[in-house]
């Protein structure tokens, strides 16, 4: 069983990494600004601000992974890139891995790039993917002892195309993962799944992949 702390545990990515380390039987913290109106059984909720880590006291200490699932969203717009930044200084020498949940944009179209972002990109969406960019380079120019993931969903992710646990996923590396339609897509709960498989596995060490099914 591992202690696995999730920073924005009441979001929709945020939410669904926390209901699959609970139900796998882990010791799960949800940390977000507000109380929860549904809370996950099984899991301790923090309520505090994340944009200064301090004062969310020892919450940090004995985890196996702290995972970040914040959304540069709203008045959260220009905070989400610092606060990671705070958490790899944080955790930087120490045995406890760092997990951040980005966006599809940063993901390459084939081997060898171009970045989805690159290539007709939504407008509207291309702040957020430029945090996720930004976010990932952070934490490849960071210290060699800092113990990293970052995980890509689909292109198509959200609380408006929820989907179903399947239990499946594929895995791309770099490149975003499409089915035999073209289509990218992965529900919340099966986007889950991959985290917390990563969690447990340690497959990618320092390096990002790309979930899709």
């Amino acid at each position: 069983m591992a202690r696995i702390v999730v920073i924005g545990g009441t979001g929709y990515a945020g939410r669904h990494i926390v209901q699959e380390a609970v139900d796998r039987g882990h010791e799960v913290v949800s940390v977000s600004r507000s109380v929860p109106a549904a809370p996950v059984e099984g899991a301790t909720n923090v309520q505090g601000n994340v944009v200064d880590l301090d004062s969310l006291g020892d919450v940090f200490d004995g985890a196996d992974a702290v995972v970040s699932a914040l959304s540069p969203r709203g008045d959260m717009e220009d905070a989400v890139l610092p606060i990671i930044e705070a958490l790899a200084a944080k955790l930087t020498g120490t045995s406890t891995r760092l997990g951040v949940v980005g966006g599809a944009g940063g993901s390459l179209i084939a081997p060898g790039g171009p970045r989805l972002f690159d290539v007709d990109f939504p407008e509207e969406y291309k702040h957020e993917a430029q945090v996720g960019i930004d976010s990932l380079a952070l934490l490849e120019e960071s210290d060699p002892s800092l113990d990293w993931f970052f995980v890509h969903p689909a292109e198509v992710f959200g609380a408006w195309v929820e989907g179903e646990r399947t239990g499946r996923y594929r895995d791309g590396g770099d490149v975003i993962v499409r089915d035999a339609e073209g289509k990218s897509y992965i529900s919340g709960a099966d986007f889950a799944i991959a985290v917390v498989d990563e969690i447990e596995n340690g497959k990618h060490r320092r390096e990002r992949f790309t979930v899709g099914y």
